[in-house]
């Protein structure tokens, strides 16, 4: 049966769920859901997931979403063995420490940033910038002397970082100065399979859409000091 994924390429979440199952070479019938156009308040879609949120699978009837909890449940089912989520309890601990951070730090200040700008047609609040960075900054940190985000092979923690972290690199936050994360950061695009088709066009996909609205309401600040 098929594995229907409902998602927009520009979420960071989205794109995560996606390399996962690349990596486990799973098809999904994609089913692409425009939040601009508010579809995910169709009524369809809120008897699927009254959250009516994305990602969500539906894995012939077992609808789940939540993004990290897809990409473990999609490597407990569908995986040969346990190289992209291990089962060994320490390397485990710090796969669940970086899911943990990322949700609850990296991606909640990042949304702090970009979210009044893409909803709330608001200025983006430049002070949130450096709690951006701090966060990379731990991250950076976390990284020190890793091939990967948590062993020398790629894992979920690894798909689901950097996912964020391209996009916090296509809005146009500058973290250069955090020589892991970088390093980690392109040996990620040079070697997870399918970054490049999947990943590099939604990151820079959520860069324009938050450029453009940027832009636009520059554009009517200018226009309102005349």
């Amino acid at each position: 049966m098929p594995l229907d994924f409902y998602y927009t390429s520009s979420c960071a979440h989205c794109r995560s769920v996606m390399l996962t199952a690349k990596a486990l070479e799973l098809e999904l019938n994609l089913k692409h859901v425009d939040l601009g156009m508010k579809e995910q308040f169709k009524p369809e879609f809120l008897e699927l997931n009254p959250r009516h949120c994305v990602p969500t699978l539906n894995d012939n009837g077992f609808v789940l979403w939540e993004s990290r909890a897809i990409c473990t449940y999609l490597v407990s089912k569908y995986g040969k063995d346990d190289s992209l989520c291990p089962k060994e309890p320490r390397t485990r601990a710090l796969l669940d420490r970086l899911m943990y951070f990322d949700i609850d730090k990296l991606f909640q200040r990042f949304g702090k940033y970009v979210y009044p700008v893409l909803f709330e047609g608001q200025e983006p609040d430049k002070e949130q910038i450096p709690c951006i960075d701090e966060a990379l900054g731990w991250l950076d940190q976390f990284l020190t002397g890793q091939i990967g985000a948590v062993s020398p092979k790629i894992t979920i923690a690894d798909h689901i970082l950097v996912a964020m972290v391209s996009t916090i690199e296509a809005v146009g936050i500058d973290f250069t100065r955090h020589k892991n994360l970088c390093n980690w950061l392109q040996k990620c695009k040079s070697s997870i399979p399918g970054y490049a088709e999947i990943n590099e066009p939604g990151a820079k996909e959520a860069g324009e859409i938050f450029k453009a609205k940027l832009t636009s309401k520059e554009a009517e600040i200018d226009k309102a000091s005349l």
